[in-house]
């Protein structure tokens, strides 16, 4: 566990120094590099993978399922369906509208999960992938019907690629982040309740249907800045928690190692994707091809696993 921050710092160090143009001393070229175009890239990679790892913790703890996380639920599809609208059907929006409209199609997404699902952990997870089946078809609709132009910059964000990060789209993800912090601290321990059944927690006094909205809309905010910023980014929220749970199962320390885990995760998907080829591969393809046999992984090791945390 302690050495989660060191490696988190070492892939840092690595993203920076890697590039196809190399860094020096007194060069002022190097230093436009460094801190216009990899600073960025880097800081808002670990933003992003902390937010999407923070809700995939946040959703596995509220359903009591560990195969749950943004995408699964139909949240990374609410804000995608939502802003490919935004550019699609309204060219001229200004790139600010995207994060309040994610945030918008996501909570619509949770929301109507919540209800179909009426909060069994089984039927919440079959809902999202209804859910999520039925809204990947509509922005298929969508990119089909509209313009060449935006259609294009559509798939571009769809993608889920890192190369235009600027530092204000990092500080932004940063603040969100930090306005999430106190509200995670508050939830953990009732995650912790949570874990032992609903009878449980309502013996203990545990006010559950308003736990349960906060931790929704915790994790519908922390899965929407990302969808907002870069794009659909699967299987980080889906693979940070269970790497984490491994250093740490306690509720408080869980949700952090998981934030810590995603930051990494992405940072080496985006370092990898800029570093192995000639051309440039986004990020989330990256975490897609990566992150597709690890989840058919868990998914066959869950029954031994003893089902739902």
């Amino acid at each position: 566990m302690k050495g989660l921050p060191f490696l988190l710092l070492a892939v840092a160090g690595l993203s920076l120094w890697s590039g196809p143009y190399p860094l020096s001393g007194g060069d002022p070229m190097a230093q436009i590099v460094l801190l216009e175009y990899r600073l960025p890239r880097l800081l808002l990679a670990m933003g992003c993978g902390a937010g999407l790892a923070l809700s995939g913790a946040l959703l596995q703890g509220l359903t009591r399922n560990p195969l749950a996380d943004p995408g699964l639920l139909g949240v990374s599809q609410g804000a995608a369906l939502a802003v490919v609208a935004l550019i699609v059907l309204t060219p001229a929006a200004p790139f600010a509208l995207r994060l309040p409209v994610a945030f918008g199609g996501a909570l619509a997404a949770a929301a109507l999960v919540q209800t179909v699902g009426r909060g069994a952990p089984l039927r919440l997870i079959l809902s999202g992938i209804g859910l999520s089946a039925l809204l990947a078809a509509l922005i298929s609709a969508l990119l089909t019907h509209g313009g060449l132009r935006e259609a294009e910059t559509a798939l571009g964000w769809l993608a889920g690629s890192l190369h235009a990060a600027t530092l204000a789209e990092a500080g932004l993800m940063a603040l969100i982040l930090l306005a999430l912090a106190p509200l995670c601290a508050l939830l953990a321990p009732a995650l912790g309740v949570l874990r032992l059944g609903e009878e449980v927690a309502l013996a203990l006094g545990l006010p559950l249907l308003r736990v349960r909205r906060l931790i929704l809309l915790a994790a519908v905010l922390a899965a929407a800045a990302p969808a907002a910023l870069v794009g659909p980014l699967g299987f980080i929220g889906l693979i940070a928690p269970h790497l984490a749970a491994r250093l740490s199962a306690a509720p408080g320390r869980h949700l952090w190692l998981s934030a810590l885990t995603g930051a990494a995760l992405l940072a080496l998907a985006d370092l990898a994707g800029r570093s192995l080829g000639a051309v440039q591969v986004p990020a989330g393809l990256i975490t897609s091809i990566l992150g597709a046999p690890l989840f058919l992984w868990l998914l066959i090791r869950r029954p031994a696993a003893g089902g739902a945390r």
